[in-house]
């Protein structure tokens, strides 16, 4: 690892409060969980974890290529990566707010899915989900990634992956039961809300060195 632990730390921090708002990855273990027992929902959180590491790996090596050939792609993508972190926020703070206004939320869960099939669904969620597209850009805006080497991208990578099995296992464990899957959604909108002004200051801080610059 040739980078500092904070350039990490930063991505981290954003991954995991991108991973624990509600989502259709979180939605999905705890559905799988309510409906066809822990097992499953473990079954789900492993996949989240693999398409995580999948989706990291993936952008980390293509945006490394962009780097080396296109010249001010990394100051252009920092400036995506604001925007994108931006957009997060509103549509955080607009469902934190619906939420608060008493918007009524059910889940209902999936029955009869064995450990495969918990598996294979939790994957084609992932593959799926616009949401990864859209975080990984603007995670990979915040990570030099130019100056990352193979084992950077690796510690990257494995780190991403533990965050998101780690959080869907505790999803799987403790909103597998209709109860608590209500006390999720009662407390989603506040979630919402926190993770969307933290995404706000954090476009903020990344923007403005290059708004210095501009001016």
């Amino acid at each position: 690892m040739t980078l500092p632990l904070g350039a990490f730390l930063t991505v981290w921090t954003i991954l995991a409060l991108n991973i624990m708002s509600p989502g259709p990855n979180v939605l999905n273990t705890i559905t799988t969980a309510m409906g066809s027992g822990r097992a499953a929902g473990f079954a789900s959180a492993a996949a989240v974890g693999l398409g995580i590491g999948v989706w990291c790996l993936s952008m980390s090596l293509g945006m490394a290529a962009l780097f080396a050939v296109v010249p001010y792609a990394e100051e252009t993508l920092t400036v995506l990566a604001a925007g994108l972190l931006l957009w997060f926020a509103s549509r955080y703070l607009r469902a934190g707010m619906l939420g608060v206004a008493g918007r009524p939320v059910t889940l209902s869960g999936v029955s009869d899915l064995d450990l495969r099939a918990s598996f294979l669904r939790s994957l084609a969620v992932n593959a799926t989900n616009p949401k990864a597209l859209t975080t990984w850009i603007a995670i990979l805006g915040i990570f030099p990634t130019a100056a990352a080497r193979a084992g950077d991208i690796a510690v990257l990578t494995l780190g991403a992956c533990f965050l998101s099995v780690s959080i869907h296992t505790v999803y799987a464990s403790v909103f597998s039961t209709r109860r608590a899957a209500a006390l999720y959604l009662r407390a989603a909108p506040v979630i919402n809300l926190a993770v969307g002004i933290f995404f706000i200051a954090f476009a903020i801080r990344l923007s403005a060195p290059l708004l210095a610059q501009a001016l």
